[in-house]
């Protein structure tokens, strides 16, 4: 998102960093198992500590600072840091740490496809007993704590109450279509109509372009794309029951949905545009220079802001020009489940550990969770999330309610890292003309079954 390193290159810098892990945040010692539900609150310390959270460089992130602020109100000693790096780097800054067993940060935001990996690797708490005990889990749709907590999942996305919790839901997220309602009045319905309101939008107001959505090559940025597409016309990423994902996601589907991103939506691309994420969207959307846009609810808070706008000199103002809805949908109705769950280290001490607890605990509350909408956050909680506290603090809120039905997430596995650079690739590769799309597809398919084989 915002400027690319080499993951190996990112590895070394995040290896380099850990030698010195204990001396801020963290606690080095390890001894975070001693700690139970029952007994958490009796080792919280009086002593001045740091609780620290390492997270990705974004709005949402700005956000938490603010909310740190406000636990650190009912925890004087307690000073809360949250630590951040470019998105392309987020996994790496977790989980070379986590390989070298000492971590500068407590409280790791993991994507909802790290949980395996990290809890396959042991370095993430187990805090089942604590969920149990000092969670309402009924307050939550299911789907989250599926999705920012669980694992293994018996099947993406249902929540299975035998299952051990390793998190819990933090900050909710999907895609929101980001229209010129000026332009385009009346938001489309389907995804073929989207594109051909994008096509005459585009001819009608010459210097625009049609669309702008997610094409860069990393982290899930082109992988994301793909699948919100392959589902929408009825595509699957794979079969988890038979671990199949050659003959499932190169299906005639699949091919379809790859042919609409290469062949109809790519066209309509400004110019230039093969490496976009999130900063990239926000940015041509402010220059009134694309008629729809795509992007995650979290990271849609720059459009709004006059500062970076062309369209407004106030947020009423560009409110005037765009309109926030939720996707199209055609075969299907699914949407790409976004957001993070917060969770532990496993190489901290006890009062680190006791700590992060208390700061889940606390983040329970409607009245903090309602704070932290306030502030940019998409809180898990259902009274929340339907309150007027979230619903008008944004104008785009009342998607992300909208969706909360629709939404799907893809593989829960250890091999999620490998898995979703070889997508991200390949759909990038077929974006950008660098591979024919079928091409492009049917090497996604073969690559990603022989990661899952254990041959790649």
């Amino acid at each position: 998102m915002k400027g690319k390193l080499t993951r190996a290159w990112a590895a070394a810098v995040v290896a380099a960093a850990s030698v010195a892990v204990a001396a801020c945040g963290g606690g080095g010692g390890g001894g975070g198992g001693a700690v139970t539900a029952a007994n958490f609150q009796s080792q919280l310390t009086k002593k001045p500590i740091t609780l620290t959270f390492q997270w990705f460089e974004w709005p949402p992130a700005e956000a938490l600072k603010k909310l740190g602020a406000l636990y650190s109100k009912t925890r004087p000693n307690v000073t809360v840091k949250v630590q951040t790096v470019p998105i392309a780097n987020w996994h790496d800054a977790i989980f070379t740490q986590f390989a070298a067993r000492k971590t500068n940060f407590d409280i790791p935001i993991l994507d909802s496809q790290y949980i395996g990996e990290a809890v396959t690797d042991g370095a993430v708490y187990d805090m089942t007993d604590f969920v149990k005990k000092d969670v309402d889990r009924s307050a939550y749709y299911p789907y989250f704590f599926a999705a920012y907590g669980q694992y293994p999942q018996s099947q993406t996305g249902e929540l299975d109450p035998n299952a051990h919790y390793y998190g819990v839901p933090f900050d909710g997220d999907t895609w929101v279509m980001i229209y010129r309602k000026d332009l385009i009045p009346t938001p489309p319905k389907t995804w073929p109509e989207m594109i051909q309101a994008a096509q005459k939008c585009q001819q009608d107001n010459p210097g625009m372009s049609g669309l702008a959505f997610h094409t860069s090559g990393a982290s899930d940025a082109a992988a994301e794309t793909f699948n919100t597409v392959d589902w929408i016309y009825g595509g699957e990423l794979w079969n988890p029951q038979a671990k199949k994902i050659e003959g499932v996601l190169n299906s005639p589907q699949g091919k379809q949905a790859m042919d609409v991103i290469a062949n109809q939506m790519t066209p309509l691309l400004p110019k230039g545009a093969g490496n976009w994420f999130i900063d990239e969207v926000n940015a041509a959307i402010n220059q009134g220079k694309v008629c729809i846009g795509f992007n995650w609810i979290g990271g849609t808070a720059g459009v709004m802001d006059p500062k970076a706008s062309t369209l407004g000199k106030t947020p009423a103002e560009i409110e005037q020009k765009l309109g926030f809805a939720a996707l199209p949908t055609y075969k299907t109705n699914a949407v790409p489940l976004g957001g993070m769950g917060m969770h532990i280290s496993k190489y901290i001490d006890a009062a680190h550990t006791a700590e992060a607890l208390n700061f889940m605990k606390w983040f329970q509350q409607p009245s903090v969770q309602t704070e932290w909408a306030k502030l940019g956050g998409v809180p898990g909680r259902k009274d929340v999330l339907n309150s007027p506290a979230f619903l008008d603090a944004t104008p785009y809120n009342t998607v992300f309610q909208q969706s909360v039905s629709r939404v799907k997430d893809f593989w829960n596995l250890p091999q999620y890292t490998k898995l979703v650079n070889i997508e991200s690739t390949n759909v990038n590769a077929a974006i950008t003309g660098t591979e024919k799309p079928l091409d492009a597809l049917n090497k996604m398919a073969s690559d990603q079954q022989a990661v899952l084989d254990g041959t790649q």
